[in-house]
């Protein structure tokens, strides 16, 4: 069976232990599984935590090349965030790591266990800068808009690039 290779836009955040580390482990773990291909990434921002008290956050994004479904794709980044420590207890706390699926190709999906686009990327400058670095012209299929034009819609002023990224 002949698999459609399509592109996704992955998040990535990580505000507990090493966080430049443990990004980095990251990338090179989703470069090693078979079905995704890892085209490029972006610079890593410090942003504010959204939500409780909390450390600030290392963000970034991917662009990856896959042959799965979405839903494996999110199997997939639930078991790396798995491996990395990542233990849900609080709704938007602290996280050794975060992995999103942001976007595939231009597909809408909406189930109990999967939003695509995420659902709240066009608010989250934290988001959108490190991805319009890499994808300025992925036009959401929400929106209509490209990248570039909706990160100018957020403000932007408290993520900071990471002069060693």
């Amino acid at each position: 069976m002949v698999v459609k290779v399509r592109r996704s836009a992955i998040a990535l955040g990580s505000n507990l232990g090493d966080s430049l580390a443990i990004l980095a482990a990251a990338i090179q773990e989703l470069a090693t599984i078979d079905g995704i291909k890892l085209e490029t990434t972006s610079s890593w921002y410090r942003t504010k935590a959204v939500g409780p008290p909390q450390p600030d956050y290392i963000n970034g994004c991917a662009i990856v090349q896959v042959e799965m479904s979405p839903q494996e794709l999110l199997e997939t980044l639930l078991a790396i965030e798995q491996k990395f420590g990542r233990v849900r207890q609080e709704h938007w706390g602290a996280r050794s790591l975060d992995l999103d699926i942001l976007l595939y190709d231009d597909l809408m999906i909406d189930t109990p266990t999967l939003q695509i686009p995420h659902p709240r990327m066009q608010q989250r400058a934290f988001v959108l800068v490190p991805l319009a670095e890499i994808a300025p012209d992925w036009i959401d299929p929400v929106s209509g808009l490209a990248i570039k034009e909706l990160v100018k819609k957020v403000d932007c002023s408290d993520v900071l690039l990471l002069k060693d990224s």
